[in-house]
C-alpha cells in the first residue's frame, strides 16, 4: 500500500473527537500573567504626577503648568474652604492646591479628598469655559483620583464628571482637552461597565476626531491610550460600535512610527481580536495585517509584545483567518521570535505556533518548511516551563492533524525525547497533552504497521516506565489516559525483544519493518 494510501486510511481519525475551540487556544486563563507582563508599557489608570517639588510651580509631565503664582503649603481644610467659596482667585489657588496635593508620586490622599465631598464643586469647575486655569485645575485634580480605585472612580462618576468631561473634548484649550481625554481613559479603564457608560455618553466621535488633529505627541498618546482602553475588557466585550468606529483610527495610528502610539494602538488591536471570529474578521478586514507582520519585527519589545498578541489572537480563528496571517509572510520571523531573549516573547511565540499547527494540513507544511519545528523541539528542551508546554502544545496538535510525513518531520528532529521528559511535570494539564501526543504517535503508527518498534523507541527513552508510574498518579484523567495507552498499545505480552531497534543515518529513524509493511512506509 503506498505511503499515500496509508495516510487516506489515518485521515478519518485525525481529530477525532477534537473541535476547533479544543485545538485552538485562547488565552483567558493567562490573562492576569499578560496584563503583569504589559503593566509597565500601558497601565489601565495612570495619574498625572508632579516631578517637582511642592513649591515648585514649573513643568509637570506631561502637561505644561497652568498658573505661575507660588503658594505654600495649603491644609486640607484651607482647599476646601476654597473650592467652596465664592471668590474665582481663590477658587483657582485652592483647586491648584489640591491638584498638587492629588499629585505626589507617593500616597496621595485621595480618599480624604473625597471625603471632603469637594468632588462636586470640582465637576461643577469643569464647565467654567470663562476660566480655562480652573477648567484645567479641576480637571486634572479629578483625573488623579479617577487614577484610583474603583470606588474613587466611581466618586468621580457618581458626581456627574462624564458628560462635561466629553464636552471638553471639543475645547479650544488642548491642555484642558488633554486632560479630559486622560480622565476619561481612566474612567473607561476601571473595568466593561464604566467603560460602556463612557461609550453611551457619547465619547467616541469627539476622541476619534481629536487622533487626526494637529496635536501634540504627548496628546496623541494619551488619545491612543484612551482608544485602548475603550477596546479593553471582556465579559461583556466592547459593544460593536467600538469595532466599528475604531478600526479606521487605529488602523491610521498603526502607520505612524511612535514607539508608545504603536505599542497602545497594538494593544487595542489585540483587545479586539480576543473574542469571536466576526471581530477577528473585523480587523483583518480593517486592513492592518500586513503592518501587524511588519512589527514583528521591531527591535522594540513594548511594540513587538502587542503586535504579536494580535496576530496570535488572529490565528484563534477559523483556518481562512489563520491563511490570512500566513500569506502576508509571518512565519518567517518566527525563528527570531522563538529564541527571543525575552521568555516571554518565546512562549507566546510557540503559542501563536500552537494555533497555526492546530489547521490544516497545509498550514501545518507551511510551519514545517519554514523551518520551525527544530526551534520548537529546542524550546521544549531549553525553554521555561511556560515555553516549554506552549511549545508541546504546537507539536501536540501537529500529530493530532498531520499527515504521517508530517508526524515523521517531527520525529526525525527529535520531537520524542524532550516530549517524554517532561511527563515528570507537575502540571497535570500538559501531562494530559503529551500523552495525547504520544497517543496520536502510536495510533499513526500503527497504521502504517511500525507499532512495536515505535514502542521499542518509548522503551528507549524510557517513557513506558513513565507512563506505568502515572497510573498511580492522584489526579484521575492522568491515570485513565496511562492506563489507556498502557491498555492500547505499550501492555502486549509478547516479547519485543527480536524487534530491532531504529537504526539512525543522516539525521533520521529507518525502521528495519516486518516484511508486510509497505516500501517507503512510516520511516523517520
Amino acid at each position: 500500500m503506498p505511503l499515500q494510501e496509508n495516510a487516506d486510511r489515518i485521515r478519518n481519525y485525525k481529530n477525532k473527537g477534537r473541535d476547533a475551540d479544543e485545538m485552538r487556544r485562547r488565552r483567558n486563563e493567562t490573562s492576569i500573567e499578560l496584563r503583569k507582563a504589559k503593566k509597565e508599557e500601558s497601565l489601565l489608570k495612570r495619574r498625572n504626577v508632579c516631578d517637582v517639588s511642592d513649591d515648585d510651580d514649573g513643568a509637570t509631565s506631561p502637561l505644561q503648568e497652568i498658573g505661575n503664582k507660588a503658594q505654600a503649603a495649603w491644609s486640607l481644610e484651607e482647599i476646601v474652604a476654597g473650592i467652596r467659596g465664592s471668590d474665582p482667585e481663590k477658587q483657582f489657588e485652592a483647586t491648584q492646591a489640591c491638584r498638587k496635593m492629588l499629585s505626589k508620586e507617593r500616597s496621595p490622599p485621595i480618599n480624604d479628598v473625597i471625603k471632603t465631598g469637594v468632588i462636586p464643586r470640582l465637576v461643577s469647575f469643569l464647565d467654567c469655559a470663562n476660566i480655562p486655569t480652573l477648567q484645567f485645575e479641576a480637571a486634572w485634580a479629578l483625573t488623579n483620583i479617577a487614577s484610583g480605585t474603583s470606588d474613587q472612580t466611581n466618586a468621580v462618576v457618581k458626581a456627574g464628571a462624564v458628560a462635561p468631561f466629553i464636552r471638553l473634548l471639543e475645547s479650544d484649550n488642548l491642555a484642558v482637552c488633554e486632560q479630559a481625554v486622560w480622565a476619561l481613559g481612566n474612567i473607561a479603564g476601571d473595568g466593561p461597565g464604566l467603560r460602556d457608560y463612557v461609550i453611551d455618553c457619547g465619547i467616541l466621535e469627539p476622541l476619534l476626531r481629536l487622533a487626526t488633529a494637529n496635536v501634540t505627541a504627548s496628546f496623541l498618546r494619551n488619545v491612543t491610550w484612551t482608544i485602548s482602553n475603550l477596546c479593553r475588557n471582556k465579559n461583556p466585550s466592547p459593544p460593536p460600535k467600538v469595532v466599528s468606529y475604531c478600526l479606521p483610527t487605529l488602523r491610521a495610528l498603526l502607520n505612524l512610527t511612535d514607539r508608545e502610539v504603536l505599542a497602545d494602538t497594538c494593544w487595542a488591536l489585540s483587545y479586539l481580536t480576543d473574542g469571536s471570529n466576526d471581530k477577528i474578521q473585523a480587523v483583518i478586514d480593517a486592513g492592518v495585517v500586513p503592518r501587524l507582520v511588519e512589527l514583528l519585527g521591531s527591535s522594540e519589545p513594548a511594540v513587538l509584545t502587542p503586535a504579536l498578541r494580535t496576530i496570535g489572537n488572529i490565528v484563534t480563528g477559523d483556518d481562512k483567518q489563520t491563511q490570512a496571517v500566513l500569506d502576508v509572510g509571518a512565519l518567517r520571523v518566527f525563528p527570531q521570535l522563538l529564541n527571543h531573549a525575552k521568555s516571554n516573547l518565546q512562549k507566546e511565540s510557540a503559542w501563536t505556533l500552537s494555533n497555526i499547527t492546530a489547521g490544516n494540513q497545509q498550514q501545518i507544511q507551511a510551519v514545517i518548511d519554514h523551518g520551525l519545528i527544530p526551534h520548537l523541539i529546542d524550546l521544549m528542551r531549553r525553554g521555561d516551563f511556560k515555553s516549554q508546554k506552549e511549545a508541546v502544545w504546537a507539536i501536540t496538535n501537529l500529530t493530532s492533524g498531520g499527515s504521517v510525513l508530517q508526524v515523521g518531520h517531527c520525529l526525525e528532529h527529535g520531537c520524542l525525547a524532550p516530549l517524554c521528559s517532561l511527563l515528570t511535570a507537575r502540571d497535570t494539564k500538559i501531562i494530559l497533552v503529551i500523552l495525547d501526543a504520544i497517543g496520536n504517535i502510536l495510533h499513526m503508527a500503527e497504521q502504517v504497521n511500525q507499532l512495536d518498534q515505535m514502542c521499542v523507541m518509548l522503551e528507549e527513552l524510557g517513557a513506558v516506565d513513565k507512563i506505568e508510574q502515572l497510573q498511580t498518579h492522584e489526579n484521575k484523567e492522568v491515570y485513565q489516559a496511562a492506563l489507556k495507552l498502557i491498555d492500547k498499545y505499550l501492555g502486549a505480552d509478547e516479547e519485543v525483544d527480536n524487534v530491532a531497534a531504529p537504526e539512525a543515518t543522516d539525521n533520521c529513524y529507518q525502521f528495519n519493518t516486518p516484511d508486510n509493511v509497505p516500501t517507503g512506509g512510516f520511516q523517520f
